[in-house]
């Protein structure tokens, strides 16, 4: 009897993976008839990473198909794949090899691109830093993780003042001339070598994510290695395939935009990316490219509906198949608002640095419960758990959310880890799921407020707010409360010329919630503090000044 179980986990497994490769087969990521070159595709990530082999996988099949299109015009995944061996070849000549940690400041463009592949090539592992740090944030983080080589955009010179003086540094974005720099740019090592292939590493580096650090110094998430049938977590519930165009609005530096530049390498895919982002400009890249799917964040997508219909009626977005959303929380208000605009082609996936891929809305499950995100894709599983960690099966109960994936990290570069219960990762999350299994985040676990002996998600009333025609964006906390505990502060972003006061936002809330979740206190900012991935800094909402 004790076998059962094993033949029953056996046999899920299997199932598993046949419909992995079945979903990868439909998108066009596994080749058939011609498997030889799909091995020799599984044999390119296995030897340098799912980044770098995928880009030699896709300049093998056809190296003329443009890879990228940046702001200095298209490379092709020949081009890239040339110009990174020479890349590899320099840093290799100075000492960097599959011991080193390479370290990125860049917003998206081809240097980030480059260095990326490089890295993959040298079997270094590449640390992916965010463009927001402030200077110790930086500074803490390359010390941590033992940075050897530093990769940056000019403009973030001054960040590297608190940088150990014995990292090396190297310029992958340049303003005006380059001449009189004290650090080498990328261009000027690719163009010191040759271009021929690199030995094979003797392993793959691969990647270290950094969590968002809003509550302090980011901790690094590793991702050593996945398999080739991951991607079939994210295929399963978004519709992207070989050989379409896809705008990375996200930052690459970020889970989001990563995720999605890997896998639209890997089917082949031209990446449109920009360095800094423009909700016009994106639309309007959109339209001259054909795109077929648009990467964002949600306060990106806010950014474009909010354009209007006379600005977005310039152009034929007519392309678009998917408007992919993650890194932060999509409200109800704002989906809605995007499905009037784009149709039935938005994708809410939610995740986390650390547990990867959890659940896929598909626009289906938006029109049927708008704010859900959805449900696990293949290979992915989601239980939620009470707090003696027993599982939840009832629908409509609140539990913390635990997930499973092959793309989840086996814990931070510091040792520690999530919380896990049965082989499941703590998301940090909690949620419900509703009578038909879809799932619902309603809030962080460590920013419920009790307030008066009542419990309170701030993603409830943050989402009601919003909903108002004269807020455009609003963050709820809880602050200390003599008589209550705690009682709730609203933080809102009002519409240009809006003459809305705090009794009309407590109104609001008191019209469609209970009384308990009525903010007692409610301040007008001009903006929220947010980090380059849209999530709310909530430890400086205290410190941002009123109107």
């Amino acid at each position: 009897m004790r076998s059962l179980p094993i033949v029953s986990g056996l046999a899920r497994k299997v199932g598993e993976t046949a419909r992995s490769i079945e979903i990868m087969w439909q998108a066009g990521l596994v080749p058939f008839p011609r498997l030889d070159d799909g091995l020799r595709s599984v044999r390119a990530v296995r030897r340098f990473g799912p980044f770098t082999g995928a880009v030699q996988a896709a300049a093998r099949r056809d190296g003329r198909a443009v890879a990228i299109v940046d702001d200095l015009g298209p490379l092709t995944f020949k081009q890239l794949d040339d110009r990174s061996n020479a890349l590899a070849r320099a840093w290799s000549a100075r000492g960097l090899d599959d011991t080193s940690v390479i370290a990125v400041l860049c917003r998206d463009h081809r240097g980030l691109v480059l260095a990326m592949l490089a890295a993959g090539k040298l079997g270094a592992r590449m640390l992916l830093m965010n463009t927001g740090f402030a200077k110790p944030q930086l500074a803490d983080v390359a010390k941590r993780e033992g940075v050897r080589a530093l990769v940056f955009d000019e403009e973030f010179t001054d960040l590297l003042g608190a940088v150990p003086g014995e990292v090396e540094r190297y310029l992958a974005w340049t303003e005006g001339e380059r001449t009189g720099r004290e650090h080498p740019a990328l261009e000027e090592l690719i163009a010191s070598t040759d271009d021929r292939p690199v030995p094979t590493p003797a392993s793959s580096g691969g990647f270290v994510l950094l969590t968002s650090g809003t509550t302090g110094t980011p901790k690094g998430a590793p991702r050593p290695r996945t398999s080739v049938l991951d991607s079939a977590q994210f295929l399963d519930r978004i519709p992207l395939r070989a050989g379409e165009c896809t705008f990375m609005g996200a930052p690459i530096f970020h889970a989001t935009g990563l995720s999605q530049c890997i896998l639209s390498f890997a089917l082949g895919c031209t990446v449109v990316m920009h360095r800094r982002f423009d909700p016009e400009a994106t639309v309007r890249g959109v339209a001259e490219h054909g795109c077929t799917a648009l990467v964002l964040v949600p306060t990106m997508l806010q950014r474009i509906v909010d354009l209007g219909p006379e600005v977005l009626g310039r152009y034929d977005t007519s392309s678009l198949r998917i408007v992919f959303v993650a890194g932060s929380a999509l409200s109800p208000d704002l989906g809605n608002r995007a499905t009037e605009v784009f149709g039935d082609v938005v994708h809410n996936l939610y995740g986390s640095t650390e547990v990867a891929v959890a659940t896929v809305a598909t626009p289906q499950d938006w029109r049927r419960a708008p704010g859900t995100v959805g449900r696990p894709p293949v290979g992915c599983t989601v239980v939620l758990y009470d707090e003696k960690d027993r599982p939840i099966r009832e629908p409509g109960v609140t539990g913390r959310v635990f997930v499973g994936s092959g793309l989840s990290f086996g814990g931070y570069t510091d040792g520690r880890n999530k919380e896990m219960i049965d082989g499941l990762l703590s998301s940090g999350d909690v949620g419900h799921f509703d009578a038909e299994g879809l799932l619902f985040i309603d809030g962080r676990d460590d920013e419920m407020i009790v307030s008066g002996g009542e419990n309170v998600f701030p993603v409830e009333v943050e989402n009601l707010l919003v909903e108002h025609e004269q807020v455009v964006e609003a963050a709820v906390l809880g602050v200390p409360d003599d008589e209550f505990g705690q009682r709730l502060k609203a933080y809102v972003v009002l519409v240009a010329g809006s003459s809305l006061d705090a009794d009309a936002v407590r109104e609001h809330v008191r019209t469609h919630l209970a009384r308990f979740k009525v903010p007692r206190d409610v301040a007008f900012l001009d903006e929220l503090p947010r980090n380059a991935t849209g999530k709310v800094l909530r430890s400086e909402l205290g410190q941002a000044s009123s109107m």
